[in-house]
């Protein structure tokens, strides 16, 4: 394997380690292990699979977690109703909070935690 080669593997194993947390660990070994006759297949297809893992890895946004976002958007606010949506081509969670006469809506990205709409509404 020539040096560049094994420097990428290595980063990518390392991203993989850090994103999956320490789960990739074990898989570093085995890819130091691997025969110098197909190195560029073999580091094309663990380079890949360390993206693929690394994918697979992010944790999505809980519901507790939505909530504590659409919390600190909305100071104060007391959580009425929680849902899981489509909002912009984005799976949100959609979280209905009340504050005074006010009343808000939060989108919050599952898979990123970021807030993909957010209304306020004025409730008599």
């Amino acid at each position: 394997m020539r040096h560049t080669t094994k420097i990428a593997l290595a980063a990518a194993v390392t991203v993989t380690a850090l994103a999956a947390g320490g789960a990739a660990v074990a898989a570093a070994p085995a890819v130091a292990a691997a025969p110098a006759s197909h190195s560029s297949t073999t580091s094309a297809a663990v380079s890949q699979a360390a993206v693929t893992q690394a994918s697979v890895s992010q944790a999505a946004v809980t519901r507790s977690q939505a909530v504590a976002i659409a919390k600190k958007r909305v100071p104060g606010a007391r959580v009425t109703e929680i849902e899981r949506e489509w909002e912009h081509g984005h799976r949100t969670w959609k979280v209905e909070l009340r504050k005074g006469h006010m009343e808000y809506k939060v989108y919050v990205a599952i898979a990123t935690g970021r807030i993909v709409k957010f209304r306020a509404e004025h409730d008599d």
